[in-house]
């Protein structure tokens, strides 16, 4: 199995090297929104601690993760107010992962719409800026 490589996007994310547009963070996991996002308030859900993928991350840290999942999914579905929700996780570049950080995808869906092709279009900055406070909101409201 290949190591994990402590210089991948998410890693240089979580160590504020790079900008993101983050939503949610607690002491296990760090969700931004996706700058090419396949829907309105595509999020991505990471682990703080490294893992590669499903292969290697410890079951503990996963839960976190997919806790994680399920309350931006919650957020993001009355954020924009969506008919539906894709939550995807994809390991090694067989399974479709591209970036090597354990990460899930947690995108809103509406009837009638396609997602968009994967990494196909960049957003602007302002509509990643409204949708990060929408989701932030809906968090907030949860409680």
């Amino acid at each position: 199995m290949t190591a994990y490589d402590d210089n991948n996007i998410f890693a240089k994310i979580l160590r504020g090297e790079l900008p993101c547009y983050k939503v949610y963070e607690n002491d296990h996991v760090f969700a931004f929104l996706d700058i090419m996002p396949r829907s309105p308030g595509h999020t991505l859900v990471i682990p703080k601690a490294p893992a590669r993928n499903i292969f290697d991350i410890r079951p503990d840290d996963y839960a976190h993760v997919i806790r994680a999942a399920q309350k931006i999914a919650i957020a993001t579905r009355q954020a924009f107010q969506a008919d539906g929700m894709t939550v995807a996780q994809y390991s090694e570049t067989a399974g479709g992962q591209v970036v090597f950080h354990l990460h899930m995808h947690v995108m809103p869906r509406f009837e009638g719409t396609a997602l968009l092709p994967a990494a196909s279009v960049k957003e602007d900055p302002k509509v990643l800026e409204a949708n990060a406070a929408k989701v932030i909101a809906a968090l907030k409201a949860m409680g």
